[in-house]
């Protein structure tokens, strides 16, 4: 797996997760909104998602939907990225058709563990 997107509206975050990734060799692209995020996945295709949920606009459950939906994109495994750690929150996502849901602060090797697992399904 070697390019990743990042879709998440803080730009701190976006750089901590870029920082990890292209530490591990991933090319990274982001995105900060959630029908940017949908745009670039369509005309991208990256080989994996983080996605964000709280954003302006088109939130990140709905762009999860979207982009699990659509038959150009639905093969593109994503992972949720959020400070929403309620277990409802957690179910809603991965009824969204997300692969994960990680909280924030993201833990490097839970991320790295998560991403492995994926390329290896």
């Amino acid at each position: 797996m070697a390019k990743v997107l990042i879709v998440d509206d803080s730009p701190t975050e976006t750089y901590k997760l870029t920082s990890i990734l292209e530490k591990h060799g991933y090319i990274v692209s982001s995105a900060s909104s959630g029908a940017g995020g949908v745009a670039k996945a369509k005309a991208e295709k990256p080989d994996l998602v983080l996605m964000d949920v709280v954003m302006p606009g088109l939130n990140g459950f709905q762009a999860t939907r979207q982009l699990s939906k659509a038959p150009e994109t639905s093969h593109i495994p994503i992972v949720i990225v959020t400070t929403k750690d309620q277990e409802t929150d957690r179910v809603w996502g991965m009824r969204q058709g997300a692969k994960a849901y990680l909280t924030k602060p993201v833990d490097e090797a839970q991320l790295m563990k998560i991403i492995a697992q994926l390329e290896s399904a």
